[in-house]
């Protein structure tokens, strides 16, 4: 079975199959990215909480198809009819809604991509229908767009995804850390890249190697600017 990463951190981070941890919250995901050529009209959302895996995913299909990956926020300045010309990964696709030149780059994007033959994928923190598009054409195709969710890790996932973390920064720890940060930290994959990313901070910062009493340290610091 596939292994999972999830985050965009200031470290070496791998983006292909062989490193995404499939578990029961993204393995609908997984299956769908593998099979996109049964996709309804080729074409597919996926949608998760910040740092789920979409990135992830839309680059591990981007290599699957040769696609190239865009920001949806990048679409106003961008040569929509060459970019339509293979498969394309959009990403945020929710946060162009009211912005009517990126609204209006995605619908031209998406007959383009879907009329020369390709398919298209596009990633957002939310389900088309709450997205707020106010393009009417490209609203109605988006909530027209097969969907797939990532939803909350389990704590199986969390652990693989916060050893995975780990092992990207080159941090060596006792692996009995784990539990303890998977019952006191924050439980989203957002939570644990800034979890990880404060524990290397403070361990370079204290010269420590990352024990439980930092981590402690770093728990009760994380939870008092959450309050």
């Amino acid at each position: 079975m596939p292994e999972q990463l999830t985050f965009d951190l200031p470290s070496h981070a791998a983006l292909g199959l062989g490193d995404f941890f499939v578990a029961p919250s993204n393995a609908a995901a997984v299956e769908a990215i593998q099979s996109w050529h049964d996709w309804p009209l080729g074409k597919l959302v996926i949608s998760g909480p910040k740092g789920s895996g979409k990135t992830h995913l839309a680059h591990v299909w981007a290599a699957i198809t040769g696609a190239t990956i865009v920001a949806a926020a990048k679409l106003a300045e961008t040569n929509i009819d060459e970019l339509a010309n293979q498969a394309v990964a959009v990403e945020d696709a929710d946060q162009i809604a009211g912005d009517g030149s990126a609204e209006n780059g995605l619908f031209h994007l998406h007959n383009a991509v879907l009329e020369r033959g390709h398919p298209l994928l596009l990633t957002a923190s939310t389900p088309p229908a709450r997205w707020n598009l106010t393009l009417p054409d490209i609203e109605s195709r988006m909530q027209g767009t097969a969907l797939v969710t990532l939803s909350a890790p389990d704590d199986a996932l969390l652990s693989a995804v916060l050893v995975k973390l780990f092992r990207d920064r080159q941090l060596a720890i006792d692996p009995g850390l784990i539990p303890y940060l998977t019952t006191r930290m924050e439980r989203s994959f957002a939570g644990a890249g800034a979890l990880v990313a404060e524990l290397d901070k403070q361990a370079l910062a204290q010269k420590k190697r990352i024990t439980r009493a930092l981590a402690g340290e770093v728990l009760d610091k994380l939870a008092e600017k959450g309050a």
